[in-house]
């Protein structure tokens, strides 16, 4: 189902109607389209390196494989819900202040080249995002808390027709869902989200239940996270989405995940909300760590959500 509550806005030069039509997604269903972002340079050459990467055979892929002590790079056997999903991804991050880098590159220096300019790129998009998300909930206030390129990631995702893994090696893991990602939020504060035109994008709207997110040439989607839907004491909310299969051809695309500063803590601000907490307070820290665990392996119960801080009426 398609319905015309996905606004597109623009950064550059955002006017009252984009602020109104943004709050109102923002507190329905999460979801609103980017234009005017300056990044189609970076877009394009971060298309380019992530199909030729994920072109290659499985083998050479794996080089660069996820472990539990270096969990970015590339996966094919990532859980949402439980349950496994239909796709391949390959994940990193800015390198640390001290000079030291958790990132696993393949050998392909142009890879990694193009992808820290992407990453730098989005940054600067995200920053700027933030901001006129605040300026929809009515503040501007310098001490809002921003975002953190550090501790903020990168994922390339292809969705393949078929099971990514091998047949020979499907024993004893999780079953294939029946969705290519199943539902979830993510637990950053927002999301900027590339997708190509192959479609498949729903997020759950709380008018008119699943709707499509299409694809439209030269936006970015920008989805809410759990930590934005916990500072504003859920007068917006963290967008609940899924991708469905697809038929033919398989499907990129590549979400930036704009993340809180390491030590910041989630907790509603009165900056955003005049209503009673309906969170207790709690770290990112631990609440991503719990998130990260849950995705790599099955833990016997679904993601950590941040229901788990509601405060009981």
């Amino acid at each position: 189902m398609t319905m015309n509550v996905v606004p597109t806005v623009s950064l550059a030069n955002p006017d009252a109607s984009d602020l109104t039509a943004l709050d109102r997604a923002c507190a329905d269903h999460g979801f609103f389209l980017l234009r005017d972002h300056g990044m189609d340079a970076e877009i394009e050459a971060m298309w380019r390196v992530s199909r030729d990467f994920f072109e290659q055979p499985l083998a050479r892929k794996r080089r660069v494989l996820r472990r539990e002590d270096a969990p970015l790079g590339y996966f094919e056997r990532e859980l949402t819900k439980r349950k496994r999903d239909q796709k391949e991804v390959f994940d990193y991050m800015q390198p640390r202040a001290d000079g030291s880098d958790v990132n696993q590159w393949p050998d392909d220096l142009a890879f990694r080249r193009e992808l820290e300019a992407f990453f730098a790129a989005a940054s600067v998009v995200a920053e700027k995002t933030l901001s006129l998300v605040y300026r929809a909930l009515g503040s501007a206030e310098e001490s809002l808390p921003p975002g953190d390129a550090r501790t903020s990631t990168v994922r390339l995702n292809y969705y393949p027709v078929d099971d990514p893994l091998p047949t020979d090696e499907r024993a004893g893991i999780a079953e294939l869902g029946d969705l290519a990602l199943h539902h979830h939020t993510d637990p950053g504060v927002l999301t900027l989200l590339l997708q190509d035109n192959a479609g498949g994008l729903q997020t759950h709207s709380r008018e008119h239940g699943w709707i499509d997110v299409p694809p439209e040439d030269g936006t970015i989607v920008v989805n809410l996270g759990d930590s934005l839907q916990v500072w504003s004491n859920d007068r917006y909310r963290a967008a609940v989405h899924r991708v469905l299969p697809v038929s033919k051809g398989g499907r990129f695309s590549t979400p930036y995940f704009y993340n809180p500063k390491r030590d910041a803590v989630l907790e509603p601000l009165k900056a955003l909300s005049d209503q009673p907490p309906v969170y207790s307070a709690f770290t990112w820290k631990s609440f991503i760590k719990a998130r990260v665990d849950d995705n790599f392996a099955d833990l016997g119960e679904e993601d950590t959500q941040i229901d788990r801080y509601r405060i009981s009426a």
